[in-house]
C-alpha cells in the first residue's frame, strides 16, 4: 500500500458555501498496514461554535479562541499532507472543507478523495448501516476514543480503510489495491463490484 493521509474535520456547521468554516483537524498517515504519523490541531476561523455542535464535539468557542489561526493550521496539514492521496469517510463533506480551507491559503490537492463510506458499501453491504461509529463496532475496529472528534474520527477511519484494503486483497486475491482501483470501486454499483475488479485487474495484466 502507498502511503495514504486519512483526514477528518469538525467545522461550526455543514458546508463552507454556507459560511461554515473547521474547528479542528485531524490527519492520519497509513501505511504498509500500519499508521506511521499523525497530525492534530484546533484552529481559530474567528466564529463562535453553535450550541449544538458544542454538544456534539465537545469543542467550545473558547477553545478554538484560544488556538492557532486557521491559515496557520492549514498551511501546516497540507505539508504534513504534501502529495499522498487523501481519504475520509463521507468525503463529499471533508473534501469541500479541505479544499475550501486549502484555496483560503493559496494550495489545492493533488488527487481525488478516497471515500471509505462508499468503499464500505460496496464491501460490506450487510454492515447495519455505513455510520463510522457502527462499523467500527460491527467489525470489531479498535476504539480510537470519541467520536466527534478528529483525531479520533481520522483514526477510527484508518482502520476502516485499512480493514477495507486487507478484505479487498483476500477476497479477490489481489497482491495490492491500486489508487485507480479504490476510485472506480467507489463508483461502481454494489452489484457490479466482481466486474468492475475483474475489468481492472484485465486491464492492468
Amino acid at each position: 500500500m502507498p502511503t495514504y493521509a486519512v483526514i477528518d474535520f469538525e467545522t461550526t456547521g455543514m458546508a463552507p458555501n454556507l459560511g461554515a468554516r473547521p474547528t479542528e483537524i485531524g490527519v492520519v498517515l497509513v501505511r504498509d498496514g500500519q499508521i506511521v504519523d499523525r497530525y492534530q490541531s484546533l484552529m481559530n476561523a474567528g466564529l463562535s461554535v453553535p450550541w449544538e455542535i458544542q454538544q456534539l464535539t465537545g469543542i467550545t468557542t473558547a477553545m478554538v479562541r484560544a488556538a492557532p489561526r486557521v491559515e496557520q493550521v492549514m498551511a501546516e496539514a497540507a505539508e504534513f499532507v504534501g502529495a499522498h492521496p487523501l481519504v475520509a469517510h463521507n468525503a463529499a463533506f471533508d473534501s469541500k472543507f479541505w479544499d475550501a480551507e486549502l484555496a483560503r491559503v493559496g494550495r489545492s490537492r493533488p488527487a481525488d478523495f478516497i471515500c471509505s463510506l462508499l468503499l464500505s458499501r460496496r464491501i460490506f453491504p450487510d454492515a447495519p448501516n455505513h455510520k463510522l461509529g457502527t462499523l467500527v463496532s460491527s467489525l470489531r475496529l479498535p476504539d480510537t476514543g470519541r467520536f466527534h472528534r478528529a483525531l479520533a474520527d481520522a483514526e477510527a477511519t484508518a482502520h476502516l480503510f485499512m480493514r477495507l484494503d486487507e478484505t479487498l486483497r483476500q477476497r479477490y486475491q489481489l497482491k495490492r489495491v491500486e489508487h485507480d482501483l479504490l476510485l472506480a470501486i467507489q463508483k461502481t454499483p454494489r452489484s457490479g463490484l466482481a466486474r468492475c475488479i475483474g475489468r481492472y485487474c484485465g486491464q492492468a495484466a
